[in-house]
């Protein structure tokens, strides 16, 4: 084997290796190193902690419900979780929490990207919450729902709890077409969750639509 084909050996290896998903992550360690802010640990016992996780059960279940009434109109359950936000919010307004979208980096409020939700609560303490939302039947499932990637002008910019909010949907009418419908909800502490980095190739269509690799086209219309 010449000393170029042992190299493209190597090199095959190498890039085989890099494409392999790291797994076991914590969580706390992935957003500590893109923000260099901490995940705090939530620790349910504490009095003030205590007070909070009442106030955002009860936003759950007065979210919730208003949404079982009202329906939520979209193709998929898990689209759904960009539509229980509103619902989700003036629940938390309602129970005493100051609630919005988080502010940014650049100061300005950001609707995309995680977090969804930035609460204080009243010892001025930050949260930070996502809401999901799941069919019954999808919960166990391997599929890919939580993910977050860096960002020039990230939406953590404090020390803060990091927390999630699921909802559980069926299906039901309302205003007599199909609706999603929240039937359950769980609150969940993210400062122990493990994730994993999948890294991928990727190309823009400046790279794709080039004059040298085109081979045909044609006009459907003039």
């Amino acid at each position: 084997m010449s000393n170029q084909e042992e190299y493209i050996r190597q090199l095959e290896h190498v890039i085989s290796k890099f494409l392999e998903p790291l797994k076991g992550i914590p969580f706390p360690l992935a957003i500590k190193a893109l923000t260099g802010f901490k995940v705090l640990t939530f620790e349910p016992s504490v009095e003030q902690n205590k007070k909070l996780l009442e106030q955002l059960s009860k936003a759950a279940q007065l979210g919730g419900r208003k949404a079982f009434e009202e329906g939520i109109f979209t193709a998929r359950p898990n689209e759904a979780g960009n539509h229980i936000e509103p619902f989700v919010v003036d629940a938390l307004k309602d129970v005493g929490l100051k609630a919005d979208k988080p502010i940014a980096k650049s100061g300005k409020r950001k609707a995309a990207g995680y977090p969804d939700i930035q609460i204080e609560d009243e010892w001025n303490r930050t949260i930070y919450l996502d809401c999901k939302t799941y069919n019954t039947l999808t919960k166990d499932q391997t599929f890919r729902t939580f993910y977050f990637s860096p960002s020039k002008d990230p939406k953590i910019t404090k020390d803060a709890f990091h927390l999630l909010m699921s909802f559980e949907l069926d299906t039901a009418e309302r205003e007599g077409r199909r609706a999603f419908i929240p039937v359950s909800w769980q609150i969940y502490t993210l400062d122990k969750l493990l994730i994993q980095v999948k890294h991928e190739f990727n190309a823009s269509n400046k790279d794709l639509y080039t004059k040298e690799s085109l081979l045909a086209r044609g006009r459907i219309r003039k």
